[in-house]
């Protein structure tokens, strides 16, 4: 390929750029560096096992799975066989990438506060009112209309949210995007910001089989839990939103993590609630206060002391429940 590039004195000049090939001949590229270098895992002494995986860029162990090198993953123009440092920085992208969780999605014009042009040359004195005035209209020009009120409010908890819960990016977007059809089919309308944010949350939660509740959000939020409920119920008739059930395993993880129960009760909890579920009794049931009951049922097969407390705190019920749904689970499995 060829670049043509034009000197301080206006002449044309043409260079030949050699650039690598393409993503699936990097990885056999790849591949054949990694057979040359003889990499050996430390922990199981084995050197055939190593392979390296294009997608992620790593060199792993396929027998106990260790990440022997991380690469930095270049784009396709970065990887020519022969770059100076010059036209690696020249080629460098930078800017923030678009996203739903913005209110313009990342696209606005922002301008400086510092006093200097593009070239670094500090601006004269009688252009320095001219860009305070520009500055100050592209700020209020942002806000201008109610719906990037609307915005910048709603992300701003949706941010707060994405903090306190760990919450990762790709049910960020799926929520900024609930909440944009939301907006636009005009459901905030007289309605609590927080309370059809969280609605959102969790839609986009059941959505993508995140074991999240709806009070569990609220409670983040500091939002009315019933409301919450409500605005909920609205989006999914409004919007038409077709979501899976709610399994009952996603749960059980968690609830064991924080009850510190034994993987032996585990395991046995989750061969119980494969049957539950199959039963008509687990009809309706709520599958977190169903994963409970199941946990602590299995914790008393299995002579494991525990108690009811301990169990309902990790689970994120009340012991009333506990007790109802450990009826039930008795009732197929004599203790």
């Amino acid at each position: 390929m060829k670049e043509t590039s034009i000197d301080n004195s206006g002449s044309k000049s043409t260079t030949s750029v050699m650039f690598s090939p393409e993503d699936k001949h990097q990885k056999r590229m790849d591949s054949n560096e990694l057979a040359s270098t003889n990499f050996v895992c430390q922990t199981c002494n084995d050197s055939k096992a190593i392979i390296f995986d294009a997608e992620t860029n790593e060199t792993v162990c396929s027998s106990c799975g260790i990440v022997l090198r991380d690469n930095v993953r270049t784009s396709p123009e970065l990887r020519a066989r022969k770059y100076s440092q010059e036209d690696i920085e020249s080629r460098s992208r930078t800017g923030m990438p678009t996203s739903l969780a913005f209110h313009d999605m990342g696209l606005s014009t922002f301008i400086s506060s510092s006093n200097m042009d593009a070239n670094g040359v500090p601006i004269s004195s009688d252009q320095i009112s001219k860009v305070k005035r520009m500055r100050h209209l592209n700020r209020i020009s942002s806000s201008n209309r109610s719906r990037d009120r609307n915005l910048k409010d709603a992300f701003a908890i949706l941010n707060s949210i994405k903090d306190k819960l760990s919450i990762n990016d790709t049910l960020i977007e799926k929520s900024a995007y609930i909440y944009r059809k939301a907006l636009d089919k005009r459901i905030i309308k007289g309605r609590s910001i927080s309370g059809l944010m969280v609605a959102s949350i969790y839609a986009a939660c059941r959505e993508l089989s995140v074991p999240r509740t709806l009070d569990e959000i609220a409670q983040t939020a500091n939002t009315d839990a019933i409301f919450a409920a409500k605005c909920y119920r609205l989006l999914v008739r409004n919007l038409k939103l077709r979501l899976p059930a709610v399994d009952s395993n996603v749960y059980l993880t968690k609830i064991t993590n924080r009850a510190n129960v034994s993987q032996k009760s585990y395991r046995r909890a989750i061969e119980m609630l494969s049957i539950i579920k199959d039963n008509p009794m687990s009809y309706g049931k709520d599958p977190n206060a169903l994963a409970v009951a199941t946990l602590y049922a299995a914790c008393l097969k299995e002579g494991e002391k525990v108690s009811q407390a301990q169990i309902a705190i990790a689970g994120n019920t009340s012991i009333v429940t506990l007790r109802k749904r450990f009826q039930d689970v008795r009732n197929l499995f004599p203790i």
